[in-house]
């Protein structure tokens, strides 16, 4: 959607928006939270003291500012039991991450000035007039939007709401010392990006099943007839398998697809939870190793725009022809989303 649809949905969301709440939907939307991370520390203990404080509500968690941010409503994570430390990552990894801007900032105070008039806002241009004059800069919410809503809530990047269901779903494990998530899916449905985020927020170790690229000698024919045959599942069973539930940092070897041979060690974080990525992670083989099985869903159209943004049109070719097929055989045959615990669908 167009900003101007976000700020739309807010308007008609929130009776009790302002002006100056406009301003700050439009600032948060271009800057994100950045400018509360001044002072870290600081920061984190007034969320500390903030979530503690706030009642659970059920509700919608999240609530879109544009196509890039959105708000995480601290009551309604409180609700679903989610660790308030993770929310805390989540704001301060969208906090790092590249922001619209103020060329954008511009752009959407642009969009606001014309939904504000077209809906008579009292005081919008006197307020606008005010906000410029004193150059760019956050502003708080309004009394009266305080006063009605009660807000809570901070800035995170749209890439997280995806990943909702997941949190939900871990969150919601049995506890134990170890904890393995591993996901599969559709080349370009963004498992990659997903686990990077789960990581980051988990402070998870990353397996990447790239790593595990069948090498020429094993590329039989009779070896390539099996589905899901060109992943060496062989090795990842004995250099990993054995290693996923011990909380101590581990290394495994990996394949050079560049090279057409072995690399590197690959090094893997002490933690209590170890994320596997990649096609082929559910591949029975492996056997139920995972306490939870994700499953990333993408439309064959916005694939193969995706693969020729990311990689060119000869790669595009070589995915059509090669990669996708194997990929939809081992899908189909081996019942992958079937059998996944979760499945996302990651289109947009």
């Amino acid at each position: 959607m167009e900003f101007s649809a976000y700020l739309k949905q807010a308007l008609h969301r929130h009776s009790a928006v302002q002006p100056q709440d406009i301003v700050k939907h439009c600032y948060q939307a271009a800057f994100g939270g950045a400018h509360i991370l001044e002072n870290a520390q600081r920061a984190q203990t007034c969320f500390e003291q903030e979530y503690a404080a706030v009642p659970a509500e059920e509700g919608e968690p999240f609530e879109p500012l544009s196509p890039f941010a959105a708000r995480i409503s601290l009551k309604a994570w409180k609700a679903k039991n989610l660790p308030s430390h993770w929310l805390w990552r989540i704001f301060s990894l969208s906090a790092a991450m590249e922001q619209p801007g103020e060329g954008a900032f511009e752009e959407y105070l642009a969009s606001a000035d014309t939904i504000a008039r077209e809906q008579g806002i009292i005081e919008w241009e006197s307020y606008l007039h005010s906000y410029r004059a004193d150059g760019l800069h956050p502003v708080h919410h309004s009394e009266a939007y305080r006063a009605a809503e009660h807000p809570a809530y901070r800035v995170v990047s749209a890439r997280f709401l995806p990943l909702l269901p997941i949190f939900e779903h871990i969150a919601a494990l049995p506890e134990q010392e170890v904890q393995v998530i591993a996901i599969d899916g559709r080349a370009a449905s963004g498992k990659t990006s997903a686990a990077q985020l789960l990581t980051a927020v988990l402070d998870a170790g990353l397996i990447q099943m790239d790593d595990f690229f069948l090498p020429p000698a094993l590329r039989t024919e009779d070896r390539l007839a099996v589905a899901g045959g060109n992943v060496h599942h062989e090795r990842f069973a004995e250099e990993v398998l054995p290693k996923l539930r011990s909380r101590e940092a581990f290394s495994y070897r990996r394949f050079d697809c560049s090279r057409m041979d072995m690399d590197e060690l690959r090094s893997v974080k002490a933690s209590c939870f170890r994320v596997v990525e990649g096609s082929y992670s559910h591949h029975p083989a492996l056997g139920h190793y995972a306490d939870v099985r994700i499953f990333f869903h993408v439309e064959s159209e916005e694939q193969q725009r995706r693969i020729l943004a990311r990689n060119g049109e000869r790669m595009l070719e070589m995915f059509r022809s090669r990669w996708i097929p194997m990929e939809e055989r081992y899908f189909a045959e081996c019942r992958i989303s079937e059998n996944a615990d979760l499945v996302i669908r990651n289109d947009i």
